[in-house]
């Protein structure tokens, strides 16, 4: 019996899975295959049920064009996979696994029950019906001379031969739950090129003073909007001990991260009133302080307080303080500086992987056939909102529908 191994049990692997799994459901029993996943950690979809234990953000349900942007440097690589396999496809897909979805407030998509757990158990019932076998417990090694693929097990290691392999051992971060990047220097021993990994949804280090770090850590910063690199987003994030963290910093972590990469300074530019404009600011503390203390004309005038007011005193020149044009153009556009990105398996995903000129169109690496790449190995990123999930699975629905095809040609 031939075998197609899946190595990896997050979601682009088990998509993989599904998708070699229904073309067997009608091909002859000379033609079938054994389909196994093997994964590193005593379960699958490890990282996809803590991601999901704030509420499981699937997806969004905002226009496509508007959804492949958010991929940036590749949108190109992305588009035609999220054609194939994207945010409805995706919903649709969940609901044929019994699962209802709705769509929040924000435009993201949740499952009814807002847990990952539910989805995870239906889609693996579903897997072992098809016939798909699940190894936990088993981690890739590489390659032996011959070809085949170096498992160690509970048992010791072991060597087995695949016709067709499809790699979806997730990125760097968070090692623990199985995204260890172990595989990095494995594949660059085969000559297969990937990008350095990068956090990304990172925190970032800053350099508060002893009283702002000792007063304000563990504050969130609300009703904020962020520029850098030329992106701008509205939301809010946390101050840390160290620096800060959140849904705003993560969306503009990319812009911040390069720019560190480059040597060059990273600020994060804050409008901390964005319901005011800056004629009215101005306007507003222009009036006469009286007797009022700074702190006060700023709560008054302009509704500033808090952590807000205290991040001012700590990136404002103290003589702009006391000049209301000044006062009013640091309000709108505050430069809060970052030293460092947090530590990638401190991040929520990473940037970097196997490259896509490396791969065809069905993402099987060119210099060796019949080896798939999929989900967060491969060089994209994108922030959370269920654009994460949205693209591992698309790439893992593409990686299978491309072993399907490399199993029919001729040999």
């Amino acid at each position: 019996m031939r075998r197609v191994a899946i190595i990896g049990g997050g979601p682009a692997g088990l998509m993989a899975a599904e998708r070699v799994a229904l073309a067997q459901a009608g091909a002859s029993t000379v033609d079938r295959v054994d389909i196994d996943i093997f994964d590193a950690m005593p379960s699958p979809g490890r990282k996809f049920l803590i991601a999901g234990v704030g509420g499981m953000n699937i997806t969004h349900a905002e226009p496509l064009p508007d959804f492949i942007a958010r991929y940036a440097g590749r949108a190109g690589e992305l588009a035609p996979l999220l054609a194939d396999f994207g945010p409805q496809a995706l919903r649709e897909w969940i609901h044929g696994l019994g699962i209802e979805t709705f769509v929040g407030t924000s435009g993201r998509v949740f499952p009814r029950e807002m847990k990952a757990a539910p989805l995870l158990r239906a889609w693996l019932h579903r897997l072992r019906g098809q016939g798909v076998r699940l190894h936990a417990r088993h981690r890739w090694l590489g390659w032996t001379a011959d070809g085949r693929l170096r498992l160690a097990t509970p048992a010791g290691e072991v060597a087995l031969a695949a016709e067709a392999t499809v790699l979806a051992l997730g990125g760097g971060s968070w090692a623990k739950l199985g995204s260890d990047g172990a595989w990095v220097p494995l594949l660059a021993a085969a000559g297969i090129p990937v990008a350095p990994l990068q956090p990304a949804n990172c925190g970032f280090d800053v350099a508060w003073s002893p009283y702002f770090r000792e007063r304000f850590a563990g504050a969130p910063v609300k009703a904020v909007i962020g520029t850098c690199g030329g992106l701008r987003q509205q939301g809010e994030f946390n101050v840390t001990a160290g620096g800060i963290e959140g849904g705003l910093v993560y969306a503009l972590a990319a812009p911040l991260r390069d720019a560190l990469a480059a040597g060059q300074p990273a600020q994060l530019f804050l409008d901390l009133a964005p319901g005011r404009s800056l004629e009215r600011l101005r306007s507003d503390l222009a009036r006469p302080r009286g007797r009022d203390s700074l702190a006060n004309h700023l709560r008054r005038q302009a509704g500033i307080e808090g952590v807000k007011a205290a991040l001012l005193r700590e990136f404002c020149p103290p003589d702009a303080l006391t000049v209301s044009d000044r006062l009013a153009a640091a309000i709108k556009a505050l430069p809060l500086p970052v030293e460092a990105p947090r530590p990638l398996d401190e991040a929520i995903s990473s940037a970097g992987g196997v490259r896509f000129e490396a791969l065809d169109t069905a993402l099987m690496v060119r210099e060796r056939p019949g080896l798939f790449v999929a989900g967060e190995m491969l060089d994209w990123e994108a922030p959370t909102g269920g654009y994460l999930l949205t693209a591992c699975l698309a790439t893992g629905f593409r990686a299978g529908n491309g072993v399907v095809d490399w199993l029919r040609r001729p040999r």
